[in-house]
């Protein structure tokens, strides 16, 4: 029952839209229908709107954080579930027909929650990725990847399962990214198109 609550818990937590919320509270219009259509902070940026951008990383984040955080708090054992389901809840909410964004931010709050030492050597590892290859999918999915071993060799061996279901629904939402560099189409930060 517990691990039940804490499922449904992140999922429910990870499925609010913050991307789609804040741009529709900026008088922007509905985000999904402009560059991917993804309700994620990447999607949000090609608004133009820089800020709106980085309240909906915060916002995505700490809506992976928050159920893991209470899960470790009131059924101990259970917080892997509850940021699977997080990160599954955003990427696939119920609200908007199960579509969502690519889960990136909202993994990297579940990371903060559950290993923050991990966290802050992916963040390394993504800014370190980014700047050689300047191409944002190929950053988060190198992080996602790279998260469980980086979790393991920390000292979080606990975390390594869900981090590892985590990276596979990422990837699962990068699909087309996927797609897309392996026929040499995805933009490159600063880059056209």
């Amino acid at each position: 029952m517990n691990t039940f609550l804490a499922i449904v818990m992140g999922f429910l937590a990870g499925s609010i839209p913050f991307g789609l919320l804040l741009t529709r509270a900026a008088g922007l219009g509905d985000v999904r229908r402009i560059g991917s259509g993804s309700i994620g902070a990447t999607n949000v940026l090609r608004t133009g709107n820089k800020g709106l951008a980085a309240a909906t990383v915060l916002f995505d984040a700490v809506k992976g954080a928050l159920p893991v955080l209470v899960a470790a708090l009131y059924w101990p054992g259970t917080e892997g579930w509850a940021a699977i389901a997080a990160v599954a809840g955003h990427c696939f909410t119920p609200w908007l027909g199960f579509l969502g964004g690519k889960g990136f931010a909202t993994a990297a709050g579940v990371l903060a929650a559950l290993a923050w030492p991990a966290m802050l050597a992916c963040a390394a590892i993504w800014a370190a990725v980014l700047t050689v290859s300047r191409i944002s999918s190929v950053s988060s999915m190198v992080t996602v990847v790279a998260a469980p071993a980086v979790a393991w060799a920390l000292g979080y061996p606990q975390a390594v399962f869900p981090l590892i279901a985590i990276a596979a629904i990422v990837l699962i939402q990068h699909r087309a990214n996927i797609g897309r560099l392996l026929r040499g189409e995805e933009p490159r930060i600063g880059g056209k198109g």
